[in-house]
């Protein structure tokens, strides 16, 4: 494996709208506050696509990838939560702890998260070329170099291969259903979207004792795999949607809806799923011609509540250990979400997956 200036491999998106390119890439050692990083997994996150498409802002070129997990290459002056040999879990949203959400508590919107990835971090072997990292951490890539506060130390007793989940699908859908939504024992719970997040959300909704689980989706064939995560019902997402949650929910609708697919349509079918006073939390990415219309008289009829949610509105430092606690008491299971292990040449086929609806979580298996 590469050492110091030597090159690794990465997936390089080089313009929004271009297919990526899997090539190699030059790193600096560890500056001041830095760590390198060698891979052990990746997941491929539905944010990469968006990134890939301009549905979110990337500068560009840039290495994707922002769910990872791996070893402590080397560190720089200044790093000592970390160090050569350790595990770590990348965080690709770290807190500044000192802007307005910070003081308020709300690390999840931190208004600095991303600035490091509007700096260059690495070269294109071939070239010379100016590299940036997407969402901070360039995970699809065989080694990388991170901010300090980007890295957690990987929980004891997990895999570093499964400990990679819990940097985004599993603090997303885990988050949603517990930090933002809320969702207390005996209620009921429909999570729209069976994808990494989805997966997670159902998991979640389990461990925090949902009577009725309902997983949505396009897909007949993800039944199966939203039943072992804890769905006890399942319908295949169509214009009546909702009226079959409510047929399943004593016609009141659900008291939560946890909608993971980030389109007008699907929020929409959410919404209506959830019974009068219900809650609804999107957590799912659209883009801005994805427009979502309320009248005045239903906001009020309804009495329900509809919010966003970034990042599972969680704190990747507190929770963590808890995730993890789950994981070694048999609750949560990681490796249930991975449906694909694949190399960074399998990276577009999954995107193609991910655009089809197939499959859960893809997962960047990098080699020793």
């Amino acid at each position: 494996m590469a050492r110091n200036n030597d090159t690794v491999r990465a997936a390089v998106l080089p313009a929004v709208g271009a297919p990526l390119e899997v090539t190699g890439i030059e790193l600096p050692e560890p500056g001041p506050g830095q760590v390198r990083v060698r891979l052990a997994a990746a997941g491929v996150c539905h944010s990469d696509l968006s990134l890939t498409n301009g549905t979110m802002r990337v500068p560009v070129p840039a290495v994707l990838g922002h769910e990872g997990s791996g070893t402590v290459v080397s560190v720089g002056p200044g790093v000592t939560h970390v160090a050569p040999g350790d595990g770590v879990v990348l965080n690709w949203a770290p807190s500044c702890g000192r802007c307005h959400a910070c003081s308020l508590g709300e690390v999840w919107l931190c208004a600095n998260a991303l600035v490091g990835a509007g700096n260059v971090y690495a070269r294109r072997s071939s070239d010379g070329t100016d590299l940036y990292p997407g969402l901070n951490v360039a995970a699809f890539a065989q080694e990388t170099v991170v901010p300090g506060a980007c890295v957690l130390p990987a929980p004891d007793g997990i895999p570093l291969a499964d400990a990679a989940l819990l940097g985004c699908a599993v603090l997303t859908g885990y988050g949603a259903v517990h930090h933002s939504a809320q969702v207390r024992s005996g209620e009921t719970v429909a999570v729209f979207g069976v994808g990494g997040v989805g997966l997670a959300a159902l998991q979640a909704a389990r461990i925090a004792g949902a009577s009725t689980i309902v997983a949505v989706d396009v897909s007949p064939e993800k039944e199966a795999l939203a039943r072992a995560a804890g769905a006890t019902e399942y319908v295949v997402a169509s214009d009546a949607t909702a009226r079959e949650i409510r047929g399943l929910t004593g016609k009141q609708g659900v008291d939560v809806a946890v909608e993971c697919v980030g389109r007008a349509v699907t929020i929409r079918a959410a919404w209506e799923s959830t019974r009068r006073g219900g809650r609804t939390t999107v957590v799912g990415i659209g883009g801005k011609d994805q427009q979502v219309s309320f009248n005045a008289l239903e906001i009020f009829h309804w009495g329900r509540t509809l919010s966003g949610c970034v990042y599972g509105n969680s704190d990747p430092a507190r929770d963590l250990p808890v995730l993890a606690e789950h994981v070694r008491a048999g609750r949560l299971d990681l490796g249930a979400l991975v449906t694909e292990r694949i190399g960074l040449d399998g990276i577009p086929a999954a995107f193609e997956n991910m655009l089809a609806g197939k499959g859960g979580r893809a997962m960047v298996m990098f080699a020793d």
